[in-house]
Formats: C-alpha cells, sequence, structure tokens
C-alpha cells in the first residue's frame, strides 16, 4: 500500500486545506497539530493516542513511576483501537489537545528505527543515491524513524519471516542499534511531545506525502550506517548492532 497522497508538493499545501475547511477556530487553537494527524492518517498509518508529558518528567498516565513516560498508548488496546478514520482522530484530537499520538506498526507500514546520527548519515546517501528514502521522522531523544511498507502478515504463520531485529514495545532496551518496528509494536508520530522542559519532540525530516517504500531499499544502508557509528567504539558505544 503506498502513502503518497498530493504528489511531491511538500506538507505544507495539504496542511493549509485542511486547516481552511476546519474553521479558523481550530487552525488557531492548535498550532496545526491535528492537520499533521489528519495527514499521517490520510497517508494509511493507523494511530491511536497516547501519553502526553506532566509536569517536569512525569507521564499523564495515572502509573507511578511510569517507565516511558509520554511514549506509550493510553489503552491498552491500542491494537484494535489504531485507525485511519478521519473523524474518530479529529474527535480524539480534540477531546484531549494535549495527548501524542502512536501509529500502530505492523498493519500498514513498519518503521525502521536507527541512533539518530547512523540515520542522518544513511539519509544523505540514499537521497544522493537516488533511492526513494519515504517518510522519517526524528525524535529530540536520539533516535530516526524510517516509515517503510509492512512485510505483512502471511496467512501461514509457519512462513513468517523471523527477524533478529524486531521490536517490540517491551524489548526496546534489547535492541539499542536498529530495531524493526512490524507486528505487534508502534512508534509516536509527529507531532509528539517528549519530557522535560526543553521543548524536545517528534517531528518530521520528510512528512507522510512520500510514498512508503519497500523496507529491504533501506537496510543495507542504515545497517551500515549503525555499523559504523557502533564500530567508533565498541567498548562504549550504546548501539551495539545485533546479529
Amino acid at each position: 500500500m503506498s502513502a503518497e497522497f498530493g504528489g511531491r508538493t511538500g506538507l505544507r499545501g495539504r496542511i493549509s486545506q485542511w486547516l481552511r475547511g476546519s474553521g479558523p477556530e481550530e487552525a488557531a487553537g492548535d498550532g496545526g497539530r491535528e492537520a499533521l494527524l489528519l495527514a499521517a492518517a490520510g497517508a494509511g498509518l493507523p494511530l491511536a493516542p497516547a501519553a502526553h508529558p506532566a509536569a517536569g518528567y512525569r507521564c499523564s498516565c495515572d502509573r507511578v513511576g511510569c517507565p516511558t513516560p509520554a511514549r506509550h498508548p493510553v489503552s491498552f488496546a491500542w491494537q484494535t483501537q489504531s485507525t485511519t478514520d478521519r473523524a474518530q482522530v479529529e474527535r480524539w484530537a480534540r477531546t484531549d489537545p494535549q495527548a501524542n499520538f502512536i501509529t500502530a506498526t505492523g498493519m500498514t507500514h513498519d518503521v525502521l528505527d536507527v541512533p539518530v546520527e547512523a540515520g542522518r548519515e544513511a539519509l544523505e546517501r540514499l537521497l544522493d543515491s537516488g533511492v526513494e528514502a519515504g517518510p522519517v521522522a526524528e525524535s529530540d531523544d536520539g533516535r530516526m524513524y524510517f516509515f517503510t511498507l509492512t512485510r505483512g502478515t502471511p496467512e501461514d504463520e509457519d512462513e513468517w519471516w523471523p527477524c533478529e531485529l524486531d521490536c517490540h514495545p517491551e524489548t526496546m532496551d534489547e535492541h539499542p542499534g536498529l530495531r524493526w518496528h512490524c507486528r505487534g509494536s508502534y512508534v509516536l508520530v509527529p507531532p509528539s511531545r517528549l519530557p522535560g522542559d526543553d521543548g524536545q519532540s517528534v517531528h518530521w525530516v520528510r512528512g507522510p506525502e512520500h510514498p512508503l517504500p519497500e523496507p529491504l531499499t533501506l537496510l543495507e544502508s542504515l545497517t551500515d550506517a549503525c555499523a559504523k557509528y557502533a564500530g567508533q567504539d565498541r567498548s562504549s558505544s550504546p548501539w551495539p548492532l545485533r546479529h
């Protein structure tokens, strides 16, 4: 499934159209947040509400000592709740103007998640080579997300392609290098805010108007870049590449 819509004229034109159709109160009230969420949903990325930062580094959820503040879905049913329906996304966004949103992977798309330094180098290499890199988001906590077509879910589960890079929310710490978010995982989708007083966020580097590429067209460049950065100091590197 391709996420191409409106060609490559950029996200700004699409945002302007949505804001014009949504009314001045909404446009003035959310700073374009709702339009960005609708752009993601319109590109086929299923969304669900997530927690948001509270005072300091706390999370808006009720969990004491939340281990992933502002980075997790609100509902345990996020996989079935996730949707691309415009009306539902609008309701969620307007009900809680502070909420972050996640996008569930393994349905229509996967995400290749790498350390930001490696991701920037790989992205430059891909673009210089004329490769369609697809939508790319950057998180100010040091990760870069490459959105791709999904590997899919075969009817015969025995044919499921095992991959040691597969990442789920509970295994994030086990994959400090390249993470492959597919079935059963999620990532924050822009615009999302991260905890702290320094205004960190998750934001688009290349918007969702770009078509989703096949993951294998990006994988070699991403793994090479991760290996390069991990190899600079293997004794202290936080990004060992898993094999």
